[in-house]
């Protein structure tokens, strides 16, 4: 089965379902905490943890004790469990990444990525036309990152805006090709405007299990 947001998301979806959007969007967890989270008994997360175990979808990881007692065991996707996020055609974009390379060199390459900029730049700026506070510009560029698969919400952090992006759905892609992403936090400026400051602070790419992009009011 593929699970997609839409049914992870949704609090009538399966136990299961339900464990793998947390572990996505939260990071790694203990039985205790995805029993609270479930909000059922800690002898029913272990079954359900159990079956996605033997799924191969989640793995165990020891956490360093803090006291006395055994370190705590959480559990976090494997590379399977991820694989069960959408997806958008990995295997056949790294294939067309890799023609375009060996027929027109990188700067065939660049010219690619420029112009899926340039269509991504236009769709974005058209979205926030006529939006003069930050907060109705960044709302927006979130709903369309999310409507694209990237499974992102905006929360503050005092008095900056934090847009969190808890999947890639182009991840295969970036892995092959870095300009992908460079692309992605220009635009992100762009739609923020010049009264704010747009900064990585996480990244799949460098072994985060998100991406997060600090927003600050410029000064």
């Amino acid at each position: 089965m593929n699970y997609t947001i839409e049914n992870l998301d949704n609090p009538a979806g399966s136990p299961g379902d339900r464990i793998l959007f947390l572990l996505k969007t939260k990071g790694a967890a203990s039985t205790a905490q995805i029993a609270q989270a479930l909000g059922g008994t800690a002898e029913a997360a272990r079954q359900q943890v159990q079956k996605l175990l033997a799924a191969g979808l989640i793995e165990g990881r020891q956490q360093s004790a803090s006291g006395a007692g055994r370190p705590r065991q959480d559990w976090a996707l494997t590379a399977s469990g991820h694989g069960r996020f959408p997806d958008t055609h990995a295997q056949l974009t790294i294939q067309l990444i890799g023609s375009v390379r060996q027929l027109f060199g990188e700067q065939g390459l660049d010219k690619l990525i420029g112009q899926r900029e340039a269509q991504t730049r236009q769709q974005y700026l058209a979205a926030v036309a006529g939006q003069d506070q930050l907060a109705q510009r960044l709302e927006t560029l979130t709903e369309l990152r999310q409507s694209e698969g990237y499974m992102a919400r905006l929360e503050r952090d005092g008095a900056d805006w934090l847009l969190i992006e808890d999947h890639c759905p182009i991840c295969a892609a970036a892995q092959t090709c870095q300009g992908f992403c460079r692309a992605e936090l220009r635009i992100f400026q762009e739609v923020a405007g010049d009264g704010a400051i747009v900064t990585r602070e996480e990244h799949l790419l460098s072994h985060a299990r998100r991406c997060l992009y600090r927003v600050k009011a410029a000064a």
